[in-house]
């Protein structure tokens, strides 16, 4: 079971990336004060821990509805993984890790931003969703293995809600270059998780004997 916590909390660590979500928070919040930021950072770990766990769990009935096979969904989920650990690795902004200019533009202009942008796309974004419904899925109904896939999420969401509590001090000790070496090792990582997902998926679909 230890390995299987291991594995799911590199990956969710990759996908939600605690101290680029820390770091953007402290920017987002500037102007309001410590308690504001507590509530901010509570509502927006609940709402994206709501989001996350509803496709863990419901993510396997939604692709059996829409006729999606494991391997697909292996194969896709792969492939979006690696784009990610690719942006990861040459320290780019994505669209399912980050937000976007104008998302942040946005972010800017509103009162709260627990919801959007910092629950989702920040944390709860396509690629942590992504590995929600892939992780849960590849249990095949093993309790411990699901055990271990929703342990490894509440531990990185635990991480990420701590790293914001302190988003100021995670901002001025790791700066920018800090969270890139960060994220280009766990990029590199995921890089080798996201490529074993599409060997499985590729065997799975019985498209090489």
């Amino acid at each position: 079971m230890l390995d299987n916590i291991i594995i799911a909390f590199a990956t969710f660590f990759a996908t939600i990336g605690p101290p680029d979500v820390a770091i953007i928070f402290a920017a987002l919040t500037l102007q309001n004060t410590a308690r504001e930021r507590f509530f901010l950072a509570v509502k927006a770990i609940l709402v994206a821990s709501g989001i996350l766990l509803f496709f863990a769990f419901l993510g396997k009935p939604l692709l059996e509805y829409l006729g999606i096979s494991l391997a697909a969904m292996r194969t896709a989920g792969g492939v979006l993984l690696l784009l990610i650990a690719i942006d990861m690795v040459f320290a780019r902004k994505s669209g399912a890790t980050s937000t976007t200019s104008d998302e942040t533009r946005e972010a800017v202009t509103s009162d709260d931003i627990s919801v959007f942008p910092v629950a989702t796309p920040l944390i709860a974004g396509p690629g942590a969703i992504g590995v929600a419904i892939l992780l849960v899925a590849q249990a095949q109904g093993d309790a411990e293995r699901i055990g271990a896939v929703v342990i490894a999420l509440l531990a990185v969401l635990g991480v990420t809600f701590l790293l914001m509590l302190v988003a100021t001090q995670v901002q001025r000790v790791l700066g920018v270059t800090g969270v890139h070496v960060i994220m280009r090792v766990m990029g590199i990582l995921l890089a080798a998780l996201a490529v074993q997902f599409i060997f499985d998926g590729i065997v799975a679909s019985g498209i090489i004997p």
